[in-house]
């Protein structure tokens, strides 16, 4: 197995690399480096990495959902929230209902087997889509109105209400009694269960974390047990239960967030660390799970009900954002957007062949083609539209973001410690302003660009004296500053 995590970080790494030098996501060398080293190809990785890869994927899945809830914003969602429920299941209808028109005909299978590869084809790929959204929300692009946050929230939503109808039709070609009302049901139950288990955990977090002022290492450790925990619960209670433990995932994120937005950043910090691995291993592990060869039996017919599919389902995706304030340029980001598929595919596209589908090998084979067709092209189309679509908004805060990572500053609330004199300071006040700095070539014309700074003023902690009262230093920092670590260093408890 060392062998097989070798080759996943030095090749991953290496096409990582390759493919972003020719400005195509990295994901997609990834994707394809995971195909050639995989059991179906050059057969590199040792049958022992292939037994623990779902265990690995899940992993890295948290860390980006953990990543996603981080970046969640109250103002974003309620924002988003109408056209987000909306594209969480018309979207999908749609395509299942063009591959039941398509499919039976095409690859000579029943409706019933129709409507089983429809849902597995239905599912948007929150592996793909989610690092993606992200990087866009890190660089501020969308954030005028919250684009990057519409498509996290609804891509989430998605896969929970494909796999339930997948479980429901599944359930009816093998003759169990399902009860389908009961069955459509546990959408909303497990979607309501699992947001509310991951805000009870975050909130428990978050007052733990301000109770023990532990490093951030320590903290991301913490959350990343809880949130694998919750992906433990639902295994646990299924059968009882539903609840979409990927939706908790990211309510930790969200609660803390709310509640104390400087613990959120240092965790998202380091989980913004933590992903460089993470995506390696879900990427290339994916890839690995791609038999290309199972692929080639789909054929032209499997890639016309693909495309069939895909069609149906943009239109879906379109019509679920009318009446919103999107321009049409905007929505047709969205219907890009909802594209790619690849780790619900990978995940259960197996599944009707070891039920005993007569049409299982035939349905395996035209999910795996929908992950070669769809999650390079999708992606792609992502950052093409992405850049070009996606607005910056006027002196967008994300700025400020990248201000802070960049010179690691601390937040209200931390101790700091003077590298010079040894005395500990707190910061009791934060601002984001905008410095009116002079061009040089303009200076006769009083031209000025803005600035992004952030204002920091520090109190002398002292025995018996009240916080704000004392001596008291204030610093503005602009990205032409040292970093702050030159002259400081954070103190935590732990």
């Amino acid at each position: 197995m060392a062998f097989g995590l070798a080759l996943i970080i030095i090749f991953g790494l290496g096409a990582d690399y390759l493919f972003k030098h020719i400005r195509l996501p990295g994901l997609i060398g990834m994707l394809i480096i995971g195909i050639l080293v995989g059991p179906y190809v050059f057969n590199f990785m040792s049958p022992e990495m292939m037994k623990v890869s779902g265990d690995f994927r899940k992993l890295a899945l948290i860390v980006i959902l953990l990543r996603a809830g981080f970046e969640l914003r109250r103002d974003a969602l309620n924002r988003v929230g109408r056209a987000a429920v909306l594209m969480s299941a018309i979207p999908a209808v749609f395509e299942i209902v063009g591959v039941i028109l398509v499919a039976p005909a095409l690859l000579h299978i029943t409706y019933l087997e129709a409507t089983i590869l429809g849902c597995i084809l239905g599912a948007v790929s929150p592996a793909v889509v989610v690092p993606l959204m992200i990087d866009f929300m890190d660089r501020g692009r969308g954030a005028k109105k919250g684009m990057p946050t519409l498509i996290l929230g609804a891509s989430s939503l998605d896969d929970v209400f494909v796999i339930v109808l997948f479980t429901v039709f599944l359930g009816m070609y093998g003759g169990e009694q399902t009860h389908i009302l009961w069955k459509l049901s546990e959408i909303p139950i497990s979607i309501v269960l699992g947001i509310v288990v991951g805000l009870v955990a975050g909130y428990f977090l978050y007052r733990l974390f301000t109770k023990y002022d532990w490093r951030p290492p320590k903290r991301t450790l913490i959350v990343m047990g809880v949130a694998i925990l919750l992906t433990w619960l639902e295994s646990a209670l299924e059968g009882y239960v539903p609840v979409a433990s990927l939706l908790g995932v990211m309510a930790i994120g969200f609660i803390i967030l709310e509640k104390s937005e400087p613990i959120a950043h240092l965790i998202s910090q380091k989980l913004k660390k933590l992903w460089i691995f993470a995506e390696l291993l879900l990427f290339v592990l994916v890839g690995a799970q791609v038999n290309i060869h199972v692929a080639w039996k789909a054929g032209i017919a499997g890639a016309v009900v693909i495309l069939v599919g895909l069609v149906f389902r943009s239109v879906g995706t379109y019509l679920s954002l009318l009446g919103t304030p999107y321009n049409w340029k905007e929505k047709l980001f969205c219907v890009v957007a909802y594209i790619p598929k690849a780790t619900v595919q990978a995940a259960i596209g197996a599944v009707p062949l070891a039920a005993g589908v007569a049409a299982g090998e035939l349905i395996l084979a035209v999910a795996v083609l929908s992950i070669l067709i769809t999650a390079p092209v999708g992606a792609i189309g992502i950052m093409i539209f992405g850049e070009r679509i996606l607005d910056y908004g006027e002196q967008s805060p994300y700025r400020f973001k990248g201000l802070r990572e960049k010179l690691a500053l601390p937040h209200v609330g931390e101790r700091v410690r003077s590298k010079i004199t040894g005395a500990v300071w707190k910061v009791i006040e934060q601002k984001e302003v905008w410095l009116e700095e002079p061009i040089a070539a303009d200076a006769s014309k009083n031209v000025s660009n803005p600035l992004p700074a952030i204002y920091l003023r520090y109190w002398q902690e002292k025995e018996n004296s009240k916080e704000g009262k004392g001596k008291t230093l204030s610093y503005y920092y602009t990205q032409k500053d040292p970093s702050f670590q030159d002259h400081w260093e954070i103190l935590y408890d732990w």
